[in-house]
């Protein structure tokens, strides 16, 4: 009996040793996954809210950390030499929701690309960033955006294609 009970034993601390590895290695800071959004493993669930700012999204993960919650967002590409405005932004909102939900500010948060992953930190630039973006966007909403490419293959591919009046094809 007591055989049995060192080889579980030894056979849990291995197994919780490979866990953190894995995490590691797939670039998520160390931590308990807290939150598990890609949509093929189960029912989606409810986004994050911000009623200040009006913002809902649904982050890939969610990490608890002796820092706070840590939002992940897995990019399927390579990681490109700079992160693109889009997924920084993309990143930020993110932390303001973990931010709107927790009541504390995450300290970062983390891109992950196929072949590495990034710690962006969520500064007070990147968050004035944001909040500049959301208001051209609001500001856009009441106007009529013009069009800002001359590609089919975007436009075949917008969700705004039914109600644009200046789509290409």
């Amino acid at each position: 009996m007591g055989v049995l009970i060192f080889v579980l034993v030894v056979l849990g601390v291995g197994l919780i040793w490979l866990a953190g590895r894995s995490q590691a290695q797939a670039g998520l800071p160390r931590g308990r996954v807290v939150y598990l959004d890609p949509a093929s493993l189960g029912p989606v669930r409810e986004p994050l809210y911000d009623p200040m700012l009006d913002l809902a999204g649904r982050p890939d993960y969610l990490v608890s950390t002796g820092q706070g919650v840590i939002p992940v967002e897995a990019k399927s590409g390579r990681a490109p030499l700079q992160p693109h405005d889009s997924h920084l932004l993309q990143l930020a909102a993110y932390c303001r929701l973990v931010q709107a939900r927790d009541d504390r500010r995450p300290p970062y948060g983390v891109l992950k690309y196929a072949d590495r992953a990034l710690a962006v930190p969520y500064t007070p630039g990147l968050e004035a960033r944001l909040l500049d973006a959301l208001a051209d966007m609001r500001r856009a909403e009441l106007h009529t955006a013009d069009r800002s490419h001359e590609s089919p293959g975007r436009c075949r591919a917008c969700g705004y294609r039914e109600v644009c009046d200046q789509r290409l094809a």
